[in-house]
Formats: structure tokens, sequence, C-alpha cells
């Protein structure tokens, strides 16, 4: 992965990409991204580059809010996360 992308996901039939960034891993979703080019950030050497000069301003993105349930979800499926870590959506 990179310093700046923690995580990507793409959906091939709604042409969605999903990518977490950083460590606040905000997810961001980006619409009508063709597949080559999810292809081409898959297999950057530098995905954060890529990213800056292939998909930002490039698709529409929308911010995607962390939701409580999500969180406890993962909390649930990560038994060694911190106790304290607050569950609350991203602003």
């Amino acid at each position: 992965m990179s310093a700046v992308i923690a995580h990507i996901h793409y959906k091939p039939e709604s042409r969605a990409l999903s990518i977490w960034f950083g460590p606040q891993r905000r997810r961001y979703t980006y619409f009508d991204v063709p597949p080559a080019v999810y292809q081409g950030l898959r297999d950057a050497p530098s995905q954060g580059r890529f990213f800056n000069q292939a998909i930002r301003d490039r698709y529409d993105g929308a911010l995607v809010d962390a939701s409580v349930l999500r969180t406890r979800r993962w909390r649930a499926l990560n038994p060694g996360s911190p106790p304290n870590f607050p569950i609350m959506p991203e602003p």
C-alpha cells in the first residue's frame, strides 16, 4: 500500500472506487471510475502519486462518514482494539 492510502476497494458493477486515506482512515468513494484506472492505482509503485495524477479532480467523489454500527462491528471483530477509542461518526 501507501503512506497516504490505507486501503482501496473497487466495485466493477457500479464502477465505484473507495479509498481509505491516512491514519484516520477517512473513506472517500469515487464514481464512474473505469476498471483500468482502478488497476492502475492497485499496481502503481506510488499509489498517492497515481491518485493525484489520475483520480483526484477527475472523478466525482464523496466523503463516506463512518457509522457507529460499523465501528462497533469492527471492535467486535478486533477485540484487541483500544477500549476508549471513541465511537462517533466522522465530522
